[in-house]
Order: structure tokens, then C-alpha cells, then sequence
């Protein structure tokens, strides 16, 4: 986030009204003046004056009512009337600013200046009109005369708060930080309880990264005013920023709730959402802030990774696709929308993808990596290894870089070079699981039992929630005649996944050598079972496809057969339903397609 500051449009119309209500009292007076210099006139130009002064009151009476139209149509018309009356361009240019209108102020205000050049009122609105344009080097020198004299003169009304907070802006904004800390620092001397002036100091601490000083002047600003949405998000940027995201959580969460239509609050929730790891709690407000404004790459880049976070790489992609269409050369995005085509089987894409952020930027070894895992995919074995070489080129102790590339030699059987490349990777990060889970595979098919067996053990002491691993560790042992620690073993990988029947097999054939026949048969059936349930479920899966096809081409009574055969193949498959429901709709089967719908609500989606 970018620590700006800002300037309140209602505390521009107050520093607006307060220059129209000095105005107002001195009017009589000065037009009195002009009726006096214009002795020996025509009437008709007292009658000018006169109507002058109706239309400056009607004109200050609707800019007090916040009509800003009535107020300019009466304003332009003193000017008209009487345009050596400085106060009416004074008043004038202060409506310009109220309306937006900046370079239209610019040209009243200079004039009420050339006619009356200590008018505090209309330095001040040109300065603000300066400052909210954007021409910050014209608005500072307004700013520091007006200071100047607010410091000299202990009579002098003090400057209001926005027009302070504009100062410091625009010295920023002119590379004089600095400056801009003592101008808040002043400021703050004279009204130490003002909010505003504490979190515009803290953002100005922020922005150089100041965070200790950020922090202290935003919850100052807080003890202040509790409820202020800004400074509570303010101060969680600060703690984010500062790699304090748990912290940050709090204070952003409740300026979203502060500042309901902000996306910049949204987005900033979703993004320390996003840091601390949870991903599905991140969508939601991401999904606000990009409801809030559709054209926000920025909402749309982190709402994807929340979805590719979560499992949703399918909606993640176009989002990343828009992103890329607007930062064509965002690298970032582009390695994170391969990675979704990786994750949904095209892979074909992703590599193009992948070579174009190699071009971008061809020292990210992590690049490198994914493009190796997306040729792996696509079983071109050669070209990945070539990738994974590639990026330990470029770093030579990645052992994650070597495990890839030790995996590939696996898969293209060339065991000697993966049991190299697989004990280095284990040698530079003795944390790494998987090194140690592959070479006890690799050393079980070369039958080296003993080597299996430690670097089994070693994987699932790092990581025991590996039923595969489990069960493996169990065919080993079997190997060994350690039948004990083999029933042990597998009977850890069948709690961990009650569902696979290899588990059942290898625990059935030791029980059956222990001479527990019985036991063994009851596992030889629980095994058989799920093989039946196995078979039957891709059988429901095949025919709920077909479906799925027929239905989209039109030929329903075709695809209510496909769905009823799977029906048919596992009562429990809820897509086979899903499907059926549909088809009945497109029937105008109602009372059918409800009682499809409500079976597939009842059940639980398969994982796929």
C-alpha cells in the first residue's frame, strides 16, 4: 500500500465557507467604498453595486446550504457586475474548488490576488487548488508563505488542519519529506488531540519505512478516535509491512468492517489473509474489493491466488488471464496462471507460459522448476531434466532442484544417476521428507531392504501422515521377516486410509504365513471389497462423462440412461444424480429432477 495523504472534500468546503463568511461581513463595507469612489457616477451603476451585493448573500447563503450551483450563478454574476471586486472572485475561485473544477479556481483566485495580494482566504483556496491538481511545486511556496505568517503572527488564526495536511503532501510529493515531518511536527505542537494530524504523520513515518514511529503515531491517532476505518487500516499496513501480519489481521479486519466500501481495506484484509495461510477465509474479501471495483488488477491478481489456494484453479485462471492482459510483463502472474493450467491438466500451455518468464526474467531458478514438473506432465522426460539443470546452474544448492531432477531420472530409469541426484537433495536440506521417501522406494526396488527400511523410517518420522509410506514400509519389512513391525506398520497405513485395498492384501498374506487364516480371510475380504467399490465407482465416473456428453449434444433420453447406469454402478456417486437432475429439467420432468436433486444433496461429492 502506498501511504498517501489526503484532503477531505467536506474540510475544503469548511476552509471554503470560512473565507465566504468573512467575506460576507466586510461586503457592505466594500462595496460602500466603491459607491464612494464612484461619487459623481450614474445611478446606474450604484444600482450595479447594489445588485452585486444581493447576489454575493444569495451566493454565500447557498453555499452554506452546500447548492453549489445556485452559489456559482450568483458568484459569477458579482463578478459580472462588479469584476474590480476582489472578494467576489475570492469567492468565486472557493466555489471552483468545492466543485472540482481546479484549473477554473486557479484563474479566479489569481485574479482576486493581483487585486488584493494579502487575501489569506484565497492564498489559502489556490493552494488547495495547486495541491488537489496535482501541481505540487506552485502549491508548496503558497503553503510555506501562509506558515510563515501563521508563525509570525500569534494573532493569526491558526491554519486549518487540511490545509496542513495539504502542505506536508505536497512537500512529499516534492521530494522534501523532511519538511513536511516538521510542518505535522508543528502542527502537532499547537493540537496535540487531533487524529488527522497523528495518522497523516504516521503514514509520512511509514513511507520511510519508519515503523516503530508509523505504529506509535497511528494508535495515538486511535486513542483519539477509535472508530476512524483509515487509521486502523493504516496502522495494519504498518504491522504488515513490518512482517507482523498476525497483528496486522485485527486492524485491517476492522477497517474493512469500519469502511465497507472501501477496496482498498477489502483488499489489504484479503492480502494478510492470504500471508498468514488462510487461503478460503482470503476469498471473500477479495471477492468484495473486485466487486467493488471490477477494473482492480490488483483485486483480481490476489483474488486468484486465493482460489488456485484453495482448489478453484479453474476459476483462478481467468483472473490471472486478465491480469496478464493488463501487465503484460508481470511475471509473478504468469508463473502462478501456468502453475493453475499445470494443476489442471494443460500442461502443453503452461509451457509457453513458463518460457515466456524465463525471457522476462531468467535468473528465477523456481521457473526452471516449474517448467521441468510441466514437461514431466507432459512425459517429456528429456526436456525436464534439461530444466531441472538448468536452474542448478543457476543454484547449485537447491535441494528441492535436485530432487526434482533426481525424480526424473527415476521415471526415465536411469536408477544410479536418481539415487545420486536423491541423496544429494537429502545431504542440503536434511528436513526434506520426500529424498528420503523416494530412495527408500528406489532401494526396495534394487533390493537393498536394510537402505529402504532407514530411509522409510527417516520420511515418516518427519512426516507419519503417509499412509502410502506406511504401507510401504510394511512391504519392506515383510521382505526383512520382520513380520511383527510389518503388521504394525500396515495396520497405521490402513487407519490412515481405510479406503485402499493394498493394505488388506500385503496385512492378509502375513497374517495368512502366521498361520491366522481367519484373520487373513477377513482381510482378503475388506480388500475385495473395496476393489468392488473401486471398480464400480469408475464404472459410475465413465458413464456419468458420457452423460454429461450426451446431455450437452441434446440427446437426453441417451444421457438419462447413462446417468441411471451409474446410478446402477454406486447408489452413492451424487454426480451421477447432479446429472440426472439436469437431464430431467431439460425433460420438463420437474417432480423427477427434484427427487435426483434431493439424493445428490444427501450425499457427499466424490473426490476426483
Amino acid at each position: 500500500m502506498y501511504f498517501a495523504f489526503t484532503v477531505s472534500r467536506k474540510h475544503l468546503r469548511i476552509l471554503s465557507l470560512l473565507g465566504l463568511f468573512l467575506l460576507a461581513a466586510s461586503l457592505p463595507y466594500l462595496l460602500a467604498t466603491q459607491v464612494t469612489q464612484a461619487h459623481g457616477t450614474t445611478t446606474q451603476n450604484n444600482a450595479r453595486l447594489h445588485q452585486a451585493d444581493v447576489a454575493f448573500r444569495a451566493g454565500y447563503a447557498a453555499f452554506a446550504r452546500n447548492d453549489l450551483q445556485t452559489a456559482l450563478l450568483n458568484f459569477q454574476r458579482v463578478v459580472l457586475l462588479a469584476p474590480g471586486l476582489e472578494e467576489g472572485h475570492s469567492a468565486l475561485g472557493a466555489v471552483f474548488v468545492q466543485m472540482g473544477q481546479y484549473p477554473r479556481a486557479i484563474s479566479e483566485l489569481k485574479r482576486s490576488l493581483a487585486l488584493k495580494p494579502g487575501d489569506r482566504s484565497a492564498l489559502m483556496n489556490l493552494a488547495m487548488a495547486y495541491a488537489q491538481s496535482g501541481a505540487y511545486s506552485k502549491a508548496v511556496p503558497l503553503f510555506q508563505r501562509l506558515d510563515r505568517e501563521d508563525r509570525s503572527n500569534a494573532k493569526a488564526v491558526p491554519l486549518p488542519q487540511d490545509v496542513t495536511l495539504a502542505h506536508a503532501r505536497s512537500l512529499v510529493a516534492t521530494g522534501r519529506a523532511t519538511e513536511a515531518i516538521a510542518v505535522l511536527q508543528h502542527a502537532l505542537n499547537h493540537e496535540p488531540n487531533v487524529a488527522a494530524l497523528h495518522d497523516e504523520m504516521g503514514s509520512l513515518y511509514a513511507q520511510q519505512k519508519r515503523w516503530a514511529e508509523a505504529e506509535r503515531e497511528f494508535r495515538q491517532a486511535l486513542a483519539l478516535d477509535a472508530n476512524s476505518g483509515t487509521a486502523h487500516l493504516h496502522l495494519g499496513v504498518a504491522l504488515f509491512a513490518n512482517s507482523q501480519p498476525q497483528d496486522a489481521l485485527p486492524e485491517l479486519t476492522l477497517a474493512a468492517k469500519l469502511l465497507p466500501q472501501s477496496v482498498e481495506a477489502q483488499l489489504e484484509m484479503g492480502n494478510a489473509l492470504l500471508a498468514i495461510g488462510d487461503d478460503e477465509k482470503a476469498v471473500s474479501p477479495l471477492q468484495r474489493a473486485l466487486a467493488l471495483d471490477p477494473a482492480s488488477v490488483d483485486a483480481k491478481n490476489q483474488l486468484a491466488i486465493a482460489l488456485q489456494g484453495t482448489d478453484h484453479e479453474k476459476s483462478a485462471i481467468p483472473l490471472f488471464q486478465q491480469v496478464l492482459a493488463a501487465q503484460p510483463s508481470n511475471v509473478s502472474a504468469m508463473i502462478d496462471l501456468a502453475l493453475a493450467m499445470v494443476q489442471t491438466g494443460d500442461a502443453k500451455d503452461a509451457i509457453g507460459l513458463y518460457k515466456r518468464a524465463i525471457q522476462l526474467n531468467p535468473k528465477d531458478t523456481t521457473v526452471y522448476q516449474d517448467l521441468g514438473a510441466a514437461y514431466v506432465q507432459e512425459s517429456d522426460l528429456d526436456d525436464a531434466i534439461d530444466s531441472f539443470k538448468a536452474g542448478i546452474h543457476l543454484n547449485p544448492q537447491d535441494a528441492q532442484l535436485h530432487y526434482d531432477l533426481g525424480l526424473a531420472y527415476k521415471l526415465k530409469d536411469n536408477v544410479a544417476a536418481a539415487l545420486t541426484e536423491l541423496e544429494l537433495s537429502s545431504s542440503l536440506d536434511p528436513d526434506l521428507s520426500e529424498p528420503h521417501y523416494t530412495l527408500g522406494i528406489l532401494y526396495m526396488q534394487e533390493g537393498n531392504f536394510d537402505a529402504a527400511e532407514q530411509q522409510l523410517q527417516t520420511a515418516l518420522h518427519m512426516r507419519p501422515e503417509n499412509a502410502d509410506g506406511w504401507s510401504i514400509l510394511g512391504s519392506v519389512y515383510r521382505q526383512q521377516n520382520k513380520l511383527p513391525q510389518a503388521v504394525a506398520a500396515l495396520n497405521e497405513s490402513i487407519r490412515q486410509r481405510p479406503d485402499q485395498p493394498s493394505g488388506y492384501i500385503t496385512l492378509a498374506s502375513i497374517l495368512a504365513a502366521q498361520g491366522n487364516r481367519t484373520a487373513a480371510a477377513i482381510d482378503r475380504k475388506k480388500a475385495a471389497d473395496l476393489m468392488r467399490a473401486a471398480v464400480n465407482r469408475q464404472h459410475a465416473l465413465f458413464s456419468t462423462n458420457a452423460g454429461n456428453q450426451l446431455r450437452e449434444k441434446g440427446e437426453i433420453k441417451q444421457a438419462i440412461e447413462q446417468y441411471q447406469d451409474a446410478i446402477r454402478s454406486d447408489p452413492n456417486y451424487a454426480d451421477a444424480y447432479r446429472g440426472l437432475a439436469a437431464a430431467f429439467d431439460q425433460e420438463g420432468k420437474s417432480t423427477e429432477a427434484t427427487a435426483a436433486r434431493h439424493s445428490a444433496e444427501t450425499l457427499k461429492s466424490p473426490d476426483h
